[in-house]
């Protein structure tokens, strides 16, 4: 088997590793990206057309300033391809006072210094008339920095961008092994090795597997699309049903985005419960309409009475959980030439381009732009 030489090896081209491709390239790392499907694909986590782009973001007081570079970056990249890689349309999160939604943004808002505004339960529902069952004390936090970001366009447009700078891709390439020595780390595929001073593991689903001993935990999550049910109804578009989360008083959290032209309006259902664990090999793409689709459908019927609330469209993905819930990005203990990705709990494609930059510093040895220990792997 022929055995490639690089400096830096990438393993996973979707949200985290194609930007890790480009940020590494744009440094003029000769670097290798490894895609086990095409780039762009629907079989992992970095998919479904559209996901939601938040500044202020509730998980954690950390994360604004990697939204705010991933802004900057794909601002950037897309002003040099002409195309829109994230909209700032707003967002609305919504909930009791004390939920995570109004609280969290709020203290990201404050510790980042990003501008939001706060909507009283009056102000709320002469916004948002499309709303039904707020309970008596619900409020909102309107972030107008926020908005959508596009999965499979932005993938594309981070591989496309590190191909033009010298980085070289290996679509439909399964990584069968991972080898680390003191001399270096060897990427192993059925048809190239690929040896390299470091690597950069971010499989998604697979990085567990991949790099075993990480506590990441993969699940199954359908994405839902809806439409309005008087056709001709404007009431949810985009420009007028913004980007919401909403934590409902009986504790659904519920978030989405209105419709444009390009896809219908995205509602998805958050539990706080754990979900049961799948191995991504053997994942069920088929969609079951009492298990996937009539709970979802009932929470619709409440909570936005002008949606059909049988989906138009279902399609699956994964969601891979960290313990905490934050990500886990950095060198992995003990293996100090292993860089990992991952554990994007549901809340990672939005700062994509900031995590790929953050990759490329920690190999690089640059100083990160932003505290980074509630990210590392170490952490746990």
């Amino acid at each position: 088997m022929e055995t490639l030489h690089k400096d830096v090896v990438v393993v996973g081209l979707g949200a985290f590793g194609s930007a890790a491709l480009w940020r590494l390239a744009h440094r003029g790392v000769d670097v290798a990206g490894v895609e086990r499907q095409a780039i762009g694909h629907h079989l992992g986590s970095s998919h479904g057309q559209t996901r939601l782009f938040r500044i202020a973001c509730q998980e954690h007081p950390g994360l604004p300033p990697i939204a705010l570079k991933t802004l900057a970056l794909w601002t950037s990249l897309g002003e040099q391809t002409g195309e829109t890689l994230v909209r700032q349309t707003g967002c609305l999160s919504t909930g009791a006072p004390d939920s995570r939604p109004v609280r969290g943004s709020l203290e990201a808002a404050a510790a980042a210094g990003v501008p939001v505004s706060s909507l009283s339960h009056d102000e709320l529902i002469a916004r948002q008339p499309q709303y039904a069952g707020l309970a008596p004390g619900d409020v909102a936090v309107w972030d107008p920095g926020a908005g959508i970001c596009y999965p499979e366009r932005n993938v594309r447009a981070h591989v496309a961008a590190a191909r033009a700078l010298g980085a070289d891709v290996y679509p439909h390439t399964m990584v069968t092994g991972i080898e680390a020595d003191d001399d270096g780390v060897t990427v192993r595929t059925p048809t190239v090795a690929l040896r390299a001073a470091q690597v950069v593991v971010a499989a998604g689903a697979w990085l567990g597997t991949l790099v075993p001993g990480l506590p990441l935990r993969p699940r199954r999550t359908p994405m839902y699309w809806f439409a309005p049910r008087d056709p001709a109804s404007r009431d949810f578009t985009l420009a007028r049903f913004p980007a919401f989360i909403w934590r409902r008083e009986n504790g659904d959290g519920l978030w989405g985005h209105g419709s444009d032209e390009d896809f219908g309006v995205k509602v998805g259902l958050d539990r706080d419960e754990p979900q049961e664990a799948v191995d991504p090999e053997e994942l069920d793409r088929y969609i079951h309409p009492g298990r996937d689709i009539d709970e979802l459908s009932s929470v619709v019927a409440a909570a936005f009475p002008g949606l059909d609330p049988r989906p138009a469209k279902v399609i699956p993905c994964m969601v891979t959980d960290s313990a905490d819930g934050q990500f886990v990005v950095g060198r992995v203990p003990g293996r100090s030439r292993l860089v990992v990705a991952g554990g994007d709990s549901g809340h990672g494609f939005k700062h994509a381009a900031g995590i790929g930059e953050l990759l490329a510093q920690l190999v690089t040895g640059e100083d990160p732009y932003c505290a980074v220990d509630f990210l590392d792997p170490g952490r746990f």
